[in-house]
């Protein structure tokens, strides 16, 4: 029996991974346990899962103010405000929380976000074993290898913040990617191991009215992320005018309250993923969690990214052919419309985004990346 502890940041999308990686490692009989933020994790995880804290309300709050001003960013300030704003000062804020984490906890292996940078720098400090949780796989394109003064800008921070010259983003022993080489490229060392999503052990506690979805109807679901949602006004405006004329579709919205007409739900909290077995077709921002959760299902997208690594996935889905990319800003309800009639009614999206299931199920989820961290303790 070995011990497991991830470092993860407050966000949903990023935690969801390790919850299910964290379910197989405890399903075979080992110590596992989360550090960050614990009122981010607790409904995130299974019940009686361990939680050490390396973040309070306070500063949590501080980082999703500072986060929300990041939304009416553009261009190169998004990347400063970035790493200036949220991933080094969330680093040095979650520090002390995973040190004491490490010392109470006794990790035989510290599995860490890409985004919980704090991870890295203590497990290299404290001589652990450290391993990276992608759960995006965007960096590992090197977006930025075409600006070398913004990368070397980038590194600088890391540097800082480590104090070394490693790159904390990647560890040298084990990189679990959650998605596939179908996605990404598979131009990488043996060491980056791509598994696809890892879905499985995950509670599921927000209620649903599941008679309101008819078998008569093309269902999609519409989401922008837990982020972005409170943001995206004007588009899920754009979305709903989409769909009123459709009345073939019925759409689930995951959005704050608004009036909707009768073939659109909208709720601020859905179970995700138990709906995405009953959808067609799915709207997203082109959050990564969200994107695999539908290809995991073999259903086409419409992506229309905001920012961050969004673009990157969107064009991953596009280059796959599992769906159609929108401009988030300009998109009105005719483009919507247009994009929504293709995927939900051209085969070959949902053909492509099967071929995508498919090269996930290859991946073997949960148990493959248990595998690949039971050998880096053998």
């Amino acid at each position: 029996m070995s011990r497991f502890l991830f470092v993860v940041p407050p966000l949903t999308g990023h935690i969801n991974p390790t919850v299910g990686v964290g379910g197989e490692l405890t399903a075979r009989g080992h110590d596992v346990a989360w550090v960050g933020h614990p009122a981010t994790l607790e409904p995130l995880l299974p019940s009686g899962s361990r939680i050490l804290p390396a973040l309070d309300d306070r500063l949590e709050a501080d980082i999703g103010h500072a986060r929300q001003r990041w939304l009416e960013l553009k261009g190169i300030a998004v990347l400063k405000f970035l790493w200036e704003e949220f991933l080094i000062p969330l680093a040095h804020a979650m520090i002390p929380g995973v040190q004491d984490a490490v010392k109470q906890f006794q990790p035989d292996v510290l599995v860490a976000d890409q985004q919980a940078l704090a991870g890295p720098v203590v497990a290299i400090d404290l001589g652990v074993p450290w391993v990276t949780s992608a759960s995006t796989p965007a960096e590992l394109i090197r977006p930025l290898r075409t600006m070398p003064k913004v990368d070397e800008w980038v590194t600088a921070q890391l540097r800082e913040l480590s104090g070394s010259d490693v790159d904390i983003r990647f560890s040298g022993l084990l990189v679990l990617v959650f998605t596939s080489p179908l996605l990404v490229g598979d131009a990488f060392p043996p060491h980056y191991a791509f598994t696809g999503p890892a879905l499985a052990h995950r509670p599921e506690n927000t209620g649903f009215p599941w008679e309101w979805l008819s078998p008569e109807k093309r269902k999609v679901l519409v989401s922008l992320g837990t982020l972005n949602g409170a943001a995206g006004h004007r588009f899920f405006r754009e979305v709903i005018e989409a769909v009123t004329t459709m009345p073939d579709v019925q759409a689930v919205m995951v959005a704050p309250p608004l009036d909707a007409p009768h073939n659109v739900l909208v709720r601020e909290r859905v179970p995700q993923l138990a709906l995405m077995k009953h959808m067609d077709a799915v709207i997203s921002h082109g959050g990564h969690n969200t994107v695999c959760e539908a290809l995991a299902h073999g259903l086409p997208l419409v992506v229309a990214p905001i920012r961050d690594d969004q673009p990157i996935i969107a064009d991953q889905v596009v280059s796959a052919g599992a769906g159609m990319r929108l401009k988030y800003q300009r998109a009105r309800a005719g483009d919507i419309h247009a994009a929504l009639n293709g995927v939900l009614y051209d085969p070959d999206f949902a053909a492509c985004a099967r071929r995508v299931r498919e090269s996930f199920r290859l991946g073997g989820g949960a148990p493959a990346a248990a595998d690949r961290l039971e050998a880096v303790v053998a």
